[in-house]
């Protein structure tokens, strides 16, 4: 894991080092943003929707109906003065699937909030704070052919995360930030994701761990229509140095018209005390996107 920790990181370097090279749709650097942007929040509220179906009747080749569905909201309020900016985002989503006469059966499950501020000092690099939680929507299930086990709830468990340091965005559509930071995770039933293993007579329901975060963010508008957004999450406990949990969520939304879009994501996550090696979910999907504001 130490090995795929350094080559995100390395490719997130890289993509430092093209900051010299203009990128159409990237966004305006902070001394560029016009005076109508400042003083004033700018809100985004995005609604999308995807599914697909197939079913048969007399197929001699086989096959079984399916159904998938899947439904995400992303909140946004940012707020920028010549003194200080802050960013608060909220993404929610959830899906479900069904094959054949089998139940539905969850295919995402996801609430995270984070909340960044900022102050204007005129460095090279900023001072930032941050905030975070993630935590299931609603029941989490591991399924197997002849049953399904639960092994979350809404916040069981429950992640939380602050952090301080210096954040650098002085290139048009890269920002990245490295910092202290604290993660506590809270848990009730599911007591596996906060137990401490040094521990074996006590089952804790609470974990606190103290470390180092490193957050990169991209958004390049490559050809027209089509935005690729990445954010590379990294966080390692001072204990531990050589572990790092990695969460990689890469996103490809091509739009087709003002309200139909192709959106194409990819997320790896690592976390060595879950399981000892990446987690990876990828999705393909044409659905219906609607932005309000």
């Amino acid at each position: 894991m130490k090995t795929l920790a350094a080559i995100l990181a390395l490719s997130s370097l890289a993509l430092h080092a093209q900051g010299d090279f203009e990128i159409p749709g990237a966004a305006p650097l902070e001394d560029d943003i016009p005076d109508s942007l400042m003083n004033r929040w700018i809100p985004t509220f995005i609604v999308s929707a995807g599914a697909s179906q197939i079913a048969f009747s007399d197929w001699i080749k086989g096959g079984e109906n399916s159904i998938t569905w899947t439904t995400a909201l992303d909140l946004g309020a940012g707020y920028k003065t010549k003194s200080f900016r802050t960013n608060h985002r909220l993404k929610a989503s959830y899906g479900q699937t069904k094959i054949g006469s089998d139940d539905f059966q969850t295919n995402d499950n996801e609430l995270y909030i984070e909340s960044i501020y900022s102050p204007r000092t005129g460095m090279f690099v900023e001072p930032y704070a941050s905030a975070n939680l993630r935590t299931q929507i609603t029941d989490g299930y591991k399924y197997t052919e002849d049953s399904k086990e639960r092994i979350a709830s809404f916040f069981d468990p429950g992640y939380l995360m602050q952090s301080a340091g210096f954040i650098y965005e002085k290139l048009p559509h890269v920002t990245t930030r490295v910092g202290f930071a604290a993660q506590e995770i809270f848990t009730n039933r599911f007591r596996q994701y906060s137990d401490d293993p040094e521990t074996p007579d006590e089952t804790e329901a609470f974990r606190f761990d103290t470390g180092l975060e490193s957050v990169t963010e991209v958004e390049i508008e490559f050809m027209e229509n089509m935005i690729y957004k990445k954010k590379l999450s990294l966080f390692t406990r001072f204990e531990s140095l050589d572990i790092w949990d990695v969460r990689w969520d890469n996103t490809v939304n091509m739009k087709v018209n003002d309200y139909f879009n192709a959106q194409f994501t990819y997320l790896l996550v690592y976390r060595h005390e879950e399981i000892q090696k990446p987690q990876i979910k990828q999705t393909l999907q044409l659905g219906v996107s609607i932005s309000i504001l």
